[in-house]
């Protein structure tokens, strides 16, 4: 997977700023920019203690990683472009760093963060694919990685038929800080 690595602030402005930024550095991943938002909503908000992502897709330096839907490609029954499981799972973790950009974005430092509550993930699929848990399994991998135990949470993981800007993937989640 191509890393955001090239596309961060963080990257440009020398060392990881938190223990969990340098986490990710340790991983050979540093914080996007946070991605603009496509519509009228915001990137990430705070509520009591906790912070709620909007949907992250898999960009890099403003552009999708990959379209299409996830595929085994077994059938060939469509003309559109499919994505491979494994790809789609390198795609869901970089839409998980993507979020965390976003909660680092409304409380300032990841190392704030005391739990990842829940993970919402997305996998635009061929009506006959049914490994989604996989898929969504590259954010969850992830930010157990980054934050250990506190990165283990509750999930969702969702065929559906279309995602905004045919992409194969989006993640949101919810994070508990103090």
């Amino acid at each position: 997977m191509t890393t955001p690595a090239e596309t961060t602030s963080a990257a440009e402005s020398g060392a990881p700023t938190s223990a969990v930024e340098q986490r990710l550095a340790e991983l050979g991943l540093t914080l996007p920019e946070v991605a603009a938002p496509v519509a009228d909503y915001v990137p990430a908000i705070v509520s009591g203690n906790y912070v709620y992502t909007s949907g992250q897709l898999p960009f890099i330096n403003g552009k999708l990683e990959a379209t299409g839907k996830v595929s085994l490609g077994e059938l060939g029954t469509s003309d559109e472009p499919t994505v491979d499981p494994a790809d789609a799972k390198r795609y869901a973790a970089l839409c998980a760093i993507n979020a965390l950009a976003a909660v680092k974005s409304v409380i300032g430092d990841l190392d704030r963060v005391t739990r990842i509550v829940k993970v919402v993930g997305f996998v635009s699929s061929e009506p006959t694919f049914t490994g989604q848990p996989g898929v969504i399994n590259g954010a969850s991998e992830l930010l157990g990685q980054v934050f250990g135990d506190a990165g283990k949470h509750a999930r969702s993981a969702v065929g559906v038929s279309v995602l905004p800007l045919d992409s194969p993937v989006e993640v949101e989640l919810i994070a508990e800080f103090s």
